[in-house]
């Protein structure tokens, strides 16, 4: 491991346990523990269950993300060089940020505006799809479809679309977090997921058959 090259995503890691430890003290034996969608606390627990958040979130990311490389079959990931290195960043950032978002609103007994969450995974989806293009054919990280993972030229094509719609989809997010009551943004917020979710695994299938079927024409 290339201490210095990973030395930034550790000290990320970190501070969710950092924040957590410096406020511990002062949290109640009985903490918030969910929220429902109106941001209305719905359960609570004791505050030792907090640990488990910075481990659930950038800790468990970087492990697995540091993992991933190691046991991909195709080797495909080592061959992004860099490029698997932002990714790795920009997933590990996310994370810690979720974690010590939910820590704050753990403190605050309060989730006084839901919106700052959706506008938080905007960003990422945002960050994210600059990036999904340049996602090599593998079995771990990318839109592992049947029909991408059989062709790299489906593989290439769906990541491309999907980049761009991640990114849309991401400043759609951010916009509606921004401009629209909590209720209509949430409605907003399901809509895009359901957009660049649903249309790259369609648009594989189609390529996929498309490929097939010029494959079949050519042989004939």
């Amino acid at each position: 491991m290339n201490v210095r090259k990973e030395l930034p995503l550790l000290c990320i890691v970190v501070l969710p346990f950092l924040y957590l430890a410096y406020i511990y003290a002062d949290l109640p034996a009985t903490v918030p523990t969910h929220w429902n969608a109106a941001g209305e606390i719905d359960d609570w627990g004791s505050k030792e269950i907090l640990w488990i958040i910075p481990f659930a979130t950038g800790f468990l990311g970087y492990v697995l993300l540091s993992i991933v490389p190691k046991i991909d079959p195709k080797k495909q990931i080592k061959l992004m060089g860099a490029k698997f290195y932002q990714l790795k960043f920009i997933f590990v950032l996310f994370l810690a940020a979720l974690g010590l978002y939910i820590l704050y609103a753990t403190k605050q007994q309060s989730m006084s505006n839901p919106n700052i969450l959706f506008i938080l995974i905007g960003v990422f989806f945002t960050a994210l799809g600059n990036y999904l293009p340049s996602v090599k054919p593998n079995y771990f990280v990318g839109l592992r479809t049947p029909w991408t993972l059989e062709s790299a030229t489906v593989w290439k094509r769906t990541h491309r679309l999907a980049g761009k719609l991640w990114v849309l989809g991401g400043i759609v997010v951010i916009l509606a977090s921004l401009l629209l009551p909590q209720p209509q943004n949430l409605v907003v917020f399901f809509v895009i997921i359901g957009i660049i979710t649903l249309i790259p695994l369609v648009y594989s299938y189609i390529w996929y058959k498309q490929e097939k079927t010029e494959i079949n024409s050519s042989t004939m």
